[in-house]
């Protein structure tokens, strides 16, 4: 008989340790990296186990008995035990518990049972009373638990569940009850054998047999989360998708979706990843009442691909078989399709970007026909800076062309009109160069100079039809003039601005079809043009001036005001009325924002004239807090050339009720329509094992091709089955 304490650590270094090492010996475990063990207890051999235990007894020749506080290291594997008897004539180990049992490989398992009669490497035998968690997260209770062959673990008369079970409330949100469930670690997939779900108590589904991922997986065959929807138009239904995988870079969804209204829908979606890039199919074919005896559907692809010299290739293709189908299946809510070919690098001091396409209106009164549809764009963008005249100098390189389907040619049309049939092509250069100085007193000065140059081909329109060549200089002088004050625990910046620029008043006019929604705010205030494409370019002597003054306090919140306005020495009549920027004196531009350490954001903008009138206000009003979000906005537009009158209201919220409760209600109100345009409604539960959504929403808006809908979703998802499902979740907390 030989003892041990057990804080001394005996480990298998004598000969009765050799004799141990070759019992305890696991080959057959999951190999995964060895982890280092505490020194005083490193075996002598690589590939032998370390045995810990208060009591050590050797029983003739065929018999040890480990006793008290057991524990046994095997790599990264870890089994403790009350008492471990092994019998070299059965070649088996009889364990008494509590039983504890890690085996950190693939799946992560623990293994907790009361008694167990095993064979030498553990890899097979018999565990009474037995508990496996699977990834922290799915729990298996058996009364009686089988291993066979390291590999297969078959649990008998089991309850499995994700849920956390209190002494107090013993029963558990959801559980599948099963005559058996094998586990089976090489394909990581669990199959039960006449299986029962409850929810709380409540057998709800039978199935005679089940297969489903254990935790660890990531992809594998199989039924997705079904999903139920209901609309107005289509009535009650069911998505249910299956997921099909073409080894581990290349994957098939099938989504059959049925409901009351005679609507039978076919979706799919694949996608397969490419050593240079990946892509992605997916469409629908339907059959429904909304439009009887007609096939809808529709088909997007993308893809991204990695080509030599940095540079990234792109392709889109979205197609629709009405303009309404993708509303009425919730696909998006996008109502301009485009489909094309993306070029694009970008590099610390260049960048190059191209795309050549078509455009497919699903608006009412935008016909695909008459509108610039098919287009092509080309971009060349470098930076330089040169030692000898200092500053930053860029050159921009642009090639635009689009062309309509129809071949009818405009007649008598202004610049801006619409146009039945004109084709334009434009390329541009833009030079571009600004040298900054600090003078005295703390004053940034700024020299600026541009050159742009049009070269322009129009066909199809008798007042513009020909090629022309135009070039527009400019220059510019910048004054800044930043006060800062520290007082206490604030700080205040105020910065006035000065900009006088200078630009050629002879220009050629063009067709004005990608400069006609004009923005004014503080980020183009300086700006030598305020167009936001190439056909118009701002001309004439000018000023923009703005003030701008910000509070910084140390609590944690800050105030800040901006006001400019741009005044022109000739009204050049180059902005449309309600733009702000028309007349020899545009609106004052008048910003302001808020914000608090209490997550509270105040922000405004407004385009406000000489006679205090409108021409446009933004207001948006947030609450940032742990456990609400909250934003409300107005926005109110005059009515131009390019827009019509806009007056909406916007509120959006996210609500988190209770401990795992949320909700949240996002709504837009159209002012001028007098009517809700969208609202919905969505509320969700999570805990530790199970995900509910239940989702309602209102679409208010129509037309002849879109009807008023209201949709009605639910979804549940259950944690435990397939990596990814637990996520950050709130768990359970028993009550005492």
């Amino acid at each position: 008989m030989m003892r041990n304490r057990r804080l001394r650590n005996w480990t298998l270094g004598t000969a009765l340790g050799s004799a141990l090492a070759l019992t305890l010996a696991v080959p057959a475990w999951p190999q995964t990296p060895a982890a280092p063990a505490p020194a005083l207890a490193a075996p002598l051999y690589s590939d032998a186990a370390t045995l810990l235990a208060d009591r050590i007894e050797v029983t003739g020749t065929d018999r040890l008995i480990a006793s008290g506080h057991v524990k046994v290291y095997w790599h990264e594997h870890r089994l403790t035990a009350e008492r471990i008897t092994y019998d070299k004539a059965s070649d088996r180990l009889a364990i008494e518990g509590p039983i504890r049992l890690v085996q950190p490989g693939a799946t992560g398992s623990v293994v907790l049972a009361d008694t167990a009669e095993l064979s030498r490497d553990l890899q097979n035998g018999v565990l009474s009373g037995a508990r496996m968690v699977l990834s922290r997260e799915l729990q298996l209770a058996a009364n009686r638990m089988e291993r066979q062959g390291g590999t297969r673990t078959v649990l008998r008369e089991v309850v499995a569940s994700s849920c956390k079970v209190c002494l107090t409330d013993p029963e558990p949100l959801w559980e599948i009850r099963a005559r058996t469930i094998t586990h089976d670690t090489e394909t990581r997939q669990l199959l039960f054998e006449s299986a029962q779900f409850r929810a709380m108590g409540v057998p709800l589904i039978w199935l005679p047999r089940l297969r489903m991922p254990d935790p660890t997986v990531e992809r594998m065959s199989g039924v997705l989360r079904p999903t139920l929807r209901t609309t107005s138009l289509l009535g009650p239904g069911l998505k249910v998708p299956y997921f099909l995988t073409f080894g581990p870079s290349a994957d098939l969804t099938v989504t059959p979706y049925l409901s009351a209204n005679y609507t039978r829908t076919l979706g799919l979606r694949y996608r397969q990843a490419l050593r240079s890039g990946s892509f992605e199919i997916e469409g629908a074919a339907s059959r429904d009442s909304i439009r009887e005896g007609r096939t809808r559907g529709y088909l997007f692809g993308t893809g991204t691909f990695a080509l030599p010299a940095d540079y990234t290739l792109g392709l889109q293709l979205r197609m629709v078989s009405d303009p309404s189908y993708l509303l009425n299946y919730d696909v998006t809510e996008d109502d301009r399709l485009w489909s094309g070919v993306t070029l694009g690098r970008v590099r610390a001091t260049e960048m190059v970007q191209a795309k050549i396409g078509k455009t497919h209106s699903l608006r009412e009164g935008e016909s695909n026909e008459t509108e610039p549809m098919r287009s092509a764009d080309a971009a060349w963008t470098r930076v330089w800076r040169p030692g000898l005249i200092g500053g930053e100098l860029s050159f921009e390189g642009s090639l635009h062309a689009h062309w309509r389907a129809s071949d009818l040619a405009t007649d008598g049309a202004d610049a801006g009109d619409a146009a039945d049939g004109r084709d334009v092509t434009r390329l541009s250069g833009v030079a571009d160069w600004r040298r900054n100085w600090l003078l005295g007193g703390g004053v940034l000065a700024a020299l600026e100079g541009e050159l742009a140059i049009d070269a322009t081909a129009v066909r199809q329109d008798r007042d513009f039809s020909g090629e022309s060549l135009r070039a527009l200089p400019s220059l510019g002088v910048e004054l800044r003039w930043p006060w800062v004050k520290s007082e206490g625990r604030a700080a205040q910046v105020i910065e006035p601005v000065a900009q006088i620029i200078w630009s050629g008043k002879s220009l050629k006019e063009l067709p004005d079809e990608d400069s006609l929604l004009t923005e004014f705010d503080e980020g183009n205030l300086f700006d030598f043009s305020r167009y936001p494409g190439g056909d118009r370019r701002e001309r004439g002597t000018r000023a923009n001036l703005g003030l701008s003054w910000t509070r910084h306090d140390a609590s944690g919140w800050s105030l800040g005001l901006t006001a400019g306005r741009v005044i022109r020495l000739d009204d050049l009549d180059d902005f449309a009325q309600g733009s702000g920027l028309s007349g020899s004196r545009s609106d004052w531009l008048i910003a302001t924002h808020l914000s608090t350490a209490g997550g509270l954001v105040l922000s405004n903008r407004a385009l406000v004239d000489d006679d205090l009138d409108f021409d446009r206000d933004e207001l948006r009003l947030a609450y940032l807090g742990e456990r609400a979000q909250v934003a409300a906005g107005y926005l109110w537009m005059l009515e131009t050339e390019a827009t019509p009158k806009t007056s909406e209201l916007l509120f959006e919220s996210d609500w988190q009720l209770r401990r795992g409760w949320s909700t949240g209600f996002d709504t837009r109100y159209d002012l001028v329509a007098d009517r809700a345009a969208k609202a919905s409604l969505g509320l969700q539960y999570s805990n530790e094992c199970v995900t509910v959504d239940l989702s309602l929403s209102r679409r208010f808006t129509s037309s002849t091709s879109v009807e008023p809908e209201t949709d009605f979703g639910l979804s549940i998802s259950l944690a435990g089955f397939g990596a990814g499902s637990g996520g950050n979740r709130t768990e359970r907390v028993c009550r005492r």
